[in-house]
């Protein structure tokens, strides 16, 4: 395990960063984090003072949240952008419902997400999914996910695993890493707290089996372990942030 680093996704530290991006970036990395995964991030400053800043934070752009109507829409812009930036790992974050709605659709989403990612291949990018719970609802027994999944190239789409959201949505995210070894990209580790509303946790904090979940990824290609905690309630998001990197360490010895 010692092969994966720690990352924390902005989306976390959102309100945070919309106020003093860099000085944010600062504090992440003041928690021992060794990189990020950045929210778009194109209107905030340029390519060249983004990596710049970075670098001497000593915080590595492990990847960036991108949504799909700009992939479609401004990929080479996009593209533009990150290359520069050296960020070449691009995520898909989201789908909206009309995008969901039926199998067809999945397969028709799958085949677009799949395109995009060539295109992002051919430049020295890769393209990923990020899960939430939807994927896991099922079309005469088969889930969206297993469509998404069946209807795109590997080569051009992978996956970034939401522990989270796979146990949410009914899933072992220890198998699921098992089972698509080859496909995961990075892994989106939070924790899901005890008790019927399943409320978010940090890393550690919560009822996930980190043990098996961990061992798994050992096991994979991936090198970054992303914290991402959508809802901190009523804990600073940076102190929530703080929690899990200790946990991981202890965890995961990253």
């Amino acid at each position: 395990m010692a092969k994966m680093k720690a990352a924390l996704q902005l989306y976390t530290v959102r309100t945070l960063a919309a106020k003093d991006f860099l000085g944010t970036c600062q504090q992440v990395a003041d928690l021992g984090y060794q990189g990020v995964e950045l929210c778009d991030t194109r209107t905030t400053l340029s390519a060249t003072d983004l990596r710049a800043a970075l670098a001497r934070m000593k915080l590595t752009a492990c990847g960036v949240h991108v949504g799909i109507e700009a992939l479609e829409t401004q990929l080479d812009q996009v593209l533009d952008y990150y290359g520069p930036a050296g960020v070449t790992p691009i995520v898909c974050p989201w789908l909206p419902e009309d995008r969901r709605r039926t199998a067809a659709d999945w397969a028709v989403t799958a085949e677009k997400l799949s395109a995009l990612g060539q295109r992002c291949r051919a430049r020295g990018a890769t393209l990923s999914y990020h899960n939430h719970a939807f994927e896991f609802d099922k079309f005469d027994g088969t889930t969206g996910l297993d469509i998404l999944l069946k209807n795109s190239d590997p080569r051009n789409l992978k996956w970034e695993l939401d522990t989270y959201w796979v146990q949410f949505g009914g899933g072992n995210p220890a198998e699921y890493i098992q089972r698509h070894a080859a496909r995961i990209s990075f892994l989106h580790v939070k924790d899901m707290a005890a008790g019927p509303e399943r409320k978010f946790a940090p890393v550690g904090a919560g009822v996930l089996d980190w043990k098996a979940i961990l061992a798994a990824a050992a096991k994979t290609a991936v090198r970054w372990l992303v914290v991402e905690q959508d809802n901190c309630y009523d804990t600073p998001p940076l102190e929530a942030a703080r929690l899990s990197r200790e946990n991981l360490r202890k965890l995961a010895h990253v």
